[in-house]
């Protein structure tokens, strides 16, 4: 390993780009939180926009792009403000929807599922799109959610870059700290465009992830009920 180094250092190689290379079309994540630096918030939205319609407008011209073309002169700012305020909002703290709780006065103790809940979400290897439906479900143990908040929890993991393994886990122990109780499960199906419009080039496959805590990890018939409900019982 050490004659490698040498050699590619002689070559004038960058050692760091050449070990990304040899990763490959490996799925790797590194942590259950999303990479973030401590001073990640301390420049506000206007400036991050500001700063990314610089380097974006830098990159379509290394393409080659013609910038004074009509359909072409707005792309950077519109890429700069995409990134900042929508599908990378879930970055930022402040956007993490309130889960406001009710009491459970019906005193509802089955299962609630939430399924086909559409997300959005960016690959961190490409940053191209994934994309899919996530099927939640909890058991009350005393309080209930309004039902929308599910879908903003998962919203709010996925608009970031992600892998789909973290993503799935994230909205997990969210709903479980939220809710309060450890009876949660989520299944996340998806498919990735880092497959489907580059390297393999496989439009066909999807990738299923899940998280299960709480009876839904102990108990096989609870578990099974849930997947019946989303149509994957075993």
């Amino acid at each position: 390993m050490k004659q490698k180094e040498t050699l590619l250092n002689t070559m004038g190689i960058d050692i760091s780009r050449t070990s990304f290379e040899e990763l490959g079309e490996e799925h790797v994540a590194t942590s259950l939180e999303t990479p973030l630096r401590e001073d990640a918030f301390e420049m506000d939205d206007d400036l991050k926009i500001e700063l990314i319609e610089k380097h974006f407008k830098e990159i379509m011209n290394i393409l080659g792009l013609d910038l004074t073309d009509d359909s072409l002169k707005g792309t950077p700012h519109r890429v700069a403000k995409m990134y900042v305020k929508e599908v990378f909002s879930g970055l930022n703290p402040k956007n993490k929807p309130n889960a406001k709780l009710f009491e459970n006065k019906f005193q509802y103790n089955q299962m609630l599922v939430e399924k086909d809940i559409t997300f959005f979400s960016h690959c961190e290897h490409h940053f191209v799109p994934i994309y899919g439906r996530a099927h939640v479900a909890y058991i009350s143990n005393g309080h209930v959610i309004g039902l929308s908040k599910i879908n903003r929890i998962v919203q709010y993991f996925s608009k970031r870059p992600q892998v789909q393994e973290r993503l799935t886990m994230q909205i997990g122990n969210e709903l479980k700290e939220a809710l309060g109780t450890e009876d949660v499960a989520v299944i996340m199906d998806a498919y990735h465009m880092c497959v489907s419009s580059r390297g393999i080039n496989d439009t066909n496959s999807s990738t299923v992830t899940s998280f299960y805590s709480g009876k839904f990890e102990t108990d096989e018939q609870t578990r099974t009920e849930f997947l019946k409900y989303i149509n994957l019982e075993k």
